[in-house]
């Protein structure tokens, strides 16, 4: 004798099946739209993982372990900082310290065929902040620099900055800050004397070590502090980002629900049938459940090769995080159960007399 249980499984799956075939239509349509917004989910979340992982790589290519600035200054990125550079002697000798050197970081523009805003950052040679990874090679003279490749110039060409020309005798990849402006690496005079007039200022003294003593009217900030204040421009773009993306999560569960609970509207004889001939709740519930599921894992699986096509085509360079990619399908079966609410509340109504002629 079959087991009634394993029957009644076969009927709840095929009876799902059959629906999902009979308005296939439908389902591509609802699937599409969700798949969309499941796509725009996931390149959100790239570009707010991107910001912090910038920042990271920005403070990690310094290398500095305490960036020292005058007393008061909240972080060189974000604040405009003065200090002697030849204080980095001075920074050197306090207790903690196993090397100090002087960087300066300046914002600025570069024209190409429109204004491109950029960062300065001056290094002492061989010091903290000279940029590795580079494609050609570091500034040897006067009037070299090393450019990232999201400024579009090739080694070999001239820019100009601060009415000076510079020639680009190397470049960097994927060294930007605040959301994809490119840094620009020249040697510490060569900043000196086009933006300040050749004095022997800094914007900060960057350490190997972290000072436990300073001198009188400076101050240091660690690494993840100077992390932090790299970030904190975006963190009002990151909190909208991240509100975005709930309310897409909504929009992907309401064109999802919305789809099952005309389903289940037109489905309610149907549903009227089951529950005369002894089928429970809980199998209706599943019935729709699978629906709902099957339509929203399928779109989210969509959804992932949709943003990693869209990647390529957003002027910020930034990678979907694979964590990201793997927990989509797991929000898609969320989604599907949240979707299928409206659905089941409409099934569970249904009155068995209907399956016999009578009005709902």
């Amino acid at each position: 004798m079959r087991n009634p249980v394993r029957v009644l499984g076969a009927w709840v799956w095929l009876t799902t099946w059959r629906d999902l075939q009979w308005r296939v239509r439908r389902f591509v349509i609802a699937g599409t739209g969700a798949a969309l917004v499941f796509a725009m989910t996931l390149v959100m979340a790239g570009l707010s993982s991107s910001f912090t992982a910038e920042a990271q790589r920005t403070v990690d290519l310094v290398g500095a372990d305490a960036w020292v600035t005058p007393t008061g200054v909240d972080g060189v990125f974000t604040t405009p900082s003065v200090v002697a550079a030849d204080r980095a002697e001075e920074v050197a000798r306090m207790p903690g310290v196993e090397r100090a050197d002087p960087i300066v970081v300046l914002h600025h523009t570069v024209r190409r065929d429109r204004i491109v805003d950029v960062n300065l950052v001056g290094y002492a040679d061989g010091g903290l902040g000279q940029p590795d990874g580079v494609t050609g090679r570091l500034p040897q003279a006067v009037g070299e620099v090393v450019a990232d490749t999201s400024l579009g110039a090739r080694v070999g060409e001239r820019i100009d900055l601060a009415g000076r020309r510079f020639e680009v005798v190397g470049t960097t990849e994927g060294r930007t800050i605040n959301a994809g402006q490119p840094l620009l690496f020249l040697r510490i005079g060569d900043v000196q004397d086009a933006v300040v007039g050749g004095a022997d200022v800094a914007s900060a003294i960057v350490t190997r070590g972290v000072p436990e003593l300073l001198p009188e009217g400076l101050s240091s900030r660690t690494r993840d502090e100077t992390r932090l204040g790299l970030l904190r421009p975006l963190e009002g773009a990151v909190a909208s980002i991240r509100l975005a993306q709930l309310l897409l999560s909504l929009v992907a569960a309401l064109v999802i629900g919305s789809v099952v609970y005309l389903s289940a509207l037109e489905r309610a004889r149907d549903f009227a049938v089951y529950k005369a001939t002894g089928w429970s709740t809980r199998s209706l519930a599943s019935g729709l459940a699978v629906q709902a599921v099957v339509l929203s894992v399928g779109a989210s699986l969509v959804g992932i090769l949709v943003a990693l096509a869209l990647v390529p085509v957003f002027p910020i360079a930034f990678t979907i995080p694979t964590a990201y990619v793997l927990a989509l399908p797991v929000v898609g079966v969320l989604t599907g159960l949240v979707a299928c609410i409206s659905g089941l509340r409409r099934a569970v109504g249904v009155d068995p007399a209907l399956a016999f002629g009578a009005a709902v």
